[in-house]
């Protein structure tokens, strides 16, 4: 596989998911679909601010993934292994951390908003 086409199918599948969760969030507290933590969970009003909070963080970092992966298999002379992979899952740590870390600035372990 060509190192486009594997970005495109990494990093590239990265961004288009995270634009469907943008354009389409969930509307309510599901077992299917959305930013789903046992806390989320507790009360629709986490869960809709996790779920835009999220959207909105991994849209931004699914980005900058794929347009570093992009650059990077533009500028490298071999074909790339691992380093889009490393990019997708930072992108998605980073976005849960800084979604959690909001949640715990706004509501308290019960719910509660602060």
């Amino acid at each position: 596989m060509d190192t486009i086409t594997y970005v495109l199918t990494t990093n590239g599948l990265l961004f288009l998911v995270s634009i469907l969760f943008w354009k389409f969030p969930p509307k309510k507290i599901n077992k299917l679909y959305g930013y789903r933590t046992f806390r989320t969970m507790q009360n629709i009003d986490i869960w809709n601010f996790a779920n835009r909070n999220f959207n909105k963080t991994l849209l931004k970092y699914a980005g900058f993934s794929f347009l570093a992966a992009m650059i990077l298999g533009y500028i490298s002379k071999k074909t790339l292994t691992w380093e889009p992979m490393i990019l997708v899952v930072l992108a998605i740590v980073v976005s849960i951390i800084k979604t959690e870390k909001s949640i715990s600035e706004i509501y308290d372990e019960d719910g509660k908003k602060l």
